[in-house]
């Protein structure tokens, strides 16, 4: 029975040496391009702060790394989790979608972020400073608001 748990300890050691050797794929694209949206909506530098600290990093094309995503499985996880955030939402390529899409996702922002579901708690326990402040909440959903309400 030792034995047994011994080799099972050591395959398992094995196996996550191994796996570092896998990379995950990286999201970062630092050009800012005319149709992010910031740049679609010239937003003001309060309310790009908040964006990029609350929302940028899973929704956009340039995500700012932790030095824990390079531990596998940790950076699967995350690579992960970040396409899928795009998928749902990128920022980057705001501008790109019609102006109906552009209106249903700005009301879908505003929902989650009036019912605390984003930026995810699964984020903001690692990433406090991406916890929005009700005075931040306010502010950003009433920008967006103002922006879904100008769009035709």
């Amino acid at each position: 029975m030792k034995r047994l748990i011994r080799v099972s300890l050591i395959l398992v050691l094995v196996v996550l040496v191994g796996i570092q050797f896998i990379p995950s794929g990286t999201n970062q694209n630092p050009d800012v391009t005319s149709d992010d949206f910031v740049r679609t909506f010239n937003v003001p530098e309060n309310i790009t702060a908040l964006l990029n600290v609350s929302c940028y990093n899973c929704h956009s094309n340039n995500t700012a790394y932790p030095w824990y995503s390079k531990v596998q499985p940790i950076g699967w996880l995350l690579e992960n989790h970040i396409n899928e955030g795009k998928e749902n939402l990128n920022l980057s390529e705001f501008g790109t979608y019609s102006k109906r899409k552009q209106k249903s996702k700005l009301k879908s922002m505003i929902s989650q972020i009036e019912k605390d579901e984003m930026p995810m708690a699964s984020y903001t326990f690692i990433h406090r400073e991406a916890r929005l402040s009700q005075d931040g909440k306010r502010e950003l959903t009433s920008f967006l608001n103002s922006i879904r309400n100008s769009l035709k």
